[in-house]
This record gives structure tokens, sequence and C-alpha cells, in this order.
């Protein structure tokens, strides 16, 4: 397909009138006097602890102390040296828990430096000024093929092509990023600001083949023959299903959806295609992590008035983050701990959901109790995992592989630290090979 498409032409492929588009920026970008005094708070400390707690080790004090000293374009040089998602994970990672969380302020009980508005703030106002693109080393003849265009394939082939090395990324959708682009919650971060992020690491000399599925239009065998080494960033697999009486009826299962399916409709299609959900006056999303929340502080965005979450056990079980549980609760979603959907009926155009009681056994096994609550709902979002895809039962010395797929489904940081971890392996294998 030749190489990556523009920003603008990407941009010009999204489709209008997309829901996300009306929600608000959850942490809205610091102006330049207020990043500036926020940066003289820095400590710059030895062994600073915050770049420990970064998956692709930025070099946090360094940054602030160049946004501190005006000096943006030199801010965002040192972020993206280490990090090539740079605004992505200034806008979606869970600092609070990662460089935020670690900040020796915590120790002094002072609020700690808000690294990641910071970093948001060095990111977009360098964009402005423009930001020197990359230049690949000369050419080493070696090919690497990629197969997904998330996170970890791009970061990957974008170390890569630093290296000089030729690389192609295969990608079964018709835009690139995977969740980067059609999974984060839009209080966090639009697709257009993915996109034009995935434009400016393509512009190195990435390209990306459109509408190759592995598996089906590509084959890991194959690849190993043309390529010198192959990367797999595929992601994780569709949401999966929670059976429950009664879903199988055709009324009920049309106002189920995955969650993550439901996101990503939210950010990619236009609202006349989900007004039946969007006009919903109730929702029940069942789950306990971050999918979960994300899902539910969405919902409430849309101004759905009643959204509520139904978790199997209880409040400290949850694998969501603490921040987003609060302000879950801040924004009012109906918090039902302790409760399993185990039977759905359809009730008018709407569903009636039986939700039961739960206690954890002593093995810590999930049992119903007799006592059950009954909730109306117009919609349901199921955020019980994704399902992971096992495509290779043998691991070629040639094969890498990143992100979710790896992982089983972590941050976007996180994908982006793999991907330069394996880039730098893949370098050492086909430079000796």
């Amino acid at each position: 397909m030749g190489m990556g498409k523009s920003y603008s032409t990407l941009s010009d492929r999204l489709k209008s009138d997309r829901p996300e588009e009306s929600f608000q920026d959850y942490k809205p970008r610091l102006n330049s006097t207020e990043a500036e005094l926020e940066a003289n708070r820095c400590l710059h400390c030895f062994d600073a602890p915050c770049i420990r707690a970064c998956p692709t080790q930025i070099d946090i004090p360094q940054f602030i102390g160049r946004i501190a000293s005006q000096n943006i374009t030199g801010a965002a040089k040192t972020i993206l040296d280490a990090n090539v998602f740079g605004l992505s994970c200034a806008l979606s990672c869970p600092t609070e828990v990662l460089c935020e969380g670690a900040c020796v302020y915590h120790s002094l009980n002072k609020k700690p430096v808000l690294i990641g508005r910071l970093q948001r703030f060095a990111m977009e106002e360098s964009t402005e000024k423009g930001i020197p693109k990359d230049n690949p080393a000369p050419p080493t003849g070696k090919r690497v093929a990629l197969v997904g265009a998330g996170p970890a394939s791009l970061s990957c082939a974008h170390a890569l092509r630093k290296l000089g090395h030729e690389t192609v990324i295969f990608e079964k959708e018709t835009f690139p990023g995977g969740l980067n682009t059609s999974g984060i919650a839009p209080y966090k971060m639009k697709a257009a600001t993915s996109i034009w992020e995935i434009d400016r690491i393509l512009s190195i000399g990435i390209r990306i083949e459109y509408g190759q599925e592995l598996g089906r239009t590509v084959q890991i065998e194959d690849l190993l023959k043309d390529y010198h080494a192959v990367f797999l960033g595929i992601g994780l697999g569709p949401d999966r299903p929670l059976p429950v009486l009664g879903s199988e009826n055709p009324r009920i299962a049309a106002r189920i959806l995955g969650a993550v399916d439901f996101i990503s409709r939210l950010k990619m299609q236009p609202s006349a295609e989900l007004n039946p959900f969007l006009n919903a006056q109730t929702a029940l999303v069942v789950g306990g992590g971050n999918t979960a929340l994300d899902a539910c502080r969405e919902l409430k965005g849309l101004k759905i008035p009643r959204v509520a979450l139904s978790y199997r056990r209880s409040e400290s079980e949850m694998s969501g983050y603490t921040h987003e549980l609060s302000a879950a609760k801040q924004e009012g979603v109906e918090l039902h701990f302790n409760t399993l959907p185990t039977e759905y009926q359809p009730q008018g155009e709407s569903i009636r959901a039986t939700l039961r009681k739960t206690r954890i056994s002593t093995d810590g096994k999930v049992e119903l109790l007799d006592q059950k609550m009954i909730l109306d709902t117009d919609l349901i979002l199921i955020a019980t995992g994704q399902s992971h895809l096992n495509l290779l039962s043998t691991h070629a010395t040639r094969v890498f592989s990143g992100g979710d797929f790896a992982n089983g489904g972590k941050e976007v940081v996180n994908a982006v630290a793999e991907g330069k971890q394996a880039a730098q392996a893949i370098h050492e294998v086909i430079s000796h090979g």
C-alpha cells in the first residue's frame, strides 16, 4: 500500500459526528504560566523514583527542568528520545500509579508534581512550533515484518528504522493504532490525536499494509521467508461473552455489547449509528477492571441518567485503579459489589436483569446466594476481559512479540516499552545473523 497514510488523509477518513467529540478533557492542558509554576516545583531528585516508575524510563526531571527554563522543544526531545508515543502516554497513562505515584512529595504529604500534564504541555506546545523529525540510519539491507499497527509494533518499527532496518507493518483494520486509536476513553484522548501522533512516527519511513490479517492474508511462515525477523503486536481478541440465561434471545442480544466494542464504536462511528444505545435511560456494566470503569464513566458522559456497575467480588478486590473508581463514584455511577447477572428477560423495549448476591468461598470461588435484585436496563456492556489469541504453536528464533498479545493487556506505555526492547533484541539477532 505504499508509505503510511498522511495525517490529513487519515483524519479525513474519520467519520464525522462521532460521539467521542462531545467529551471534554478530564485533565485539561496547562497554560504556559501554569506549566512553568508546576515545573519549578520539581525537586530534581537524585536517582529519581519517577524515572524508575516509568516503563519507558523517560528522564522526567530533565524534561521538567527544560520546561522551567522555557526550552519546550528540548523538553519534547527528552520525552521522545525515550517514548515515541510521548503525547498518547501523557494523555492516557495512569500517572497516579506510575510516575506521579512515585513522586517524593508523597512522603512529604504534599501533592505530587503533575508530571503527566507537564508532559502533555511539552508535547503539544512543541508540536505547534514544529518538532524536528527523526532520520533513519543508512540502510542495513535487513527487513523486519511487524503484524498489527498498535503502539508495540509502531514503537518497535520506529526504533528499528532509526537503526537503518526496513520495516513493514501488516494491519487488518483501515486505521493504525489499535486500541490507542479506538480504545482509549474519549475523556482522555480522541482518535484524531492518536492518528496525528502515528503520522509523525510513520514519517521516519515506516510502511503500513492495511487489510492484512494474520492467519488469513498473512502467514508467519511466509513472512519468515521474506523478512529477517517478525514482530507480533496483534493485541488481544474480542470481548469475552458472559453466559447468562436469556442472553441468546435476539431482542436481548441486540442490547448487549462488549465494553471494548462499545468504546470503539463511540470513538469511530457517527452518532446516528449508535442512537439506540445513546438514547438509553439506564445502562448496566458488568466487570471490575479499568475497562468497566471507563465504560461507566463514558456512559455518564453521554448523559445516560442511570449507570450501574455489577461486580462479582468486593470493592477491595477490584482490579480497576482506585482513582478511576473514585471518579466513577463522583460522577454518580451506581455500584453493586458482590453481585452477578444470572438471568435476562425482555421487559418491553428494555431488559429485566436479575442480579444475584455472591460471596467468595474459602477456596476463592464465587458462590451465588439466594438474595437478588432486579434492574431494568436499556443497555448492557460486558467488561469481563478479552480473549487471548494463541497463534503460535512454537516460537521461532526470529519471531518476537510485545504489547497486549504478550503481556495480557496492560497500558500503552508498557506496549511502547516492550516494542523498544524487542527492537533491540531484533537488532542484535539480525545484525549478527
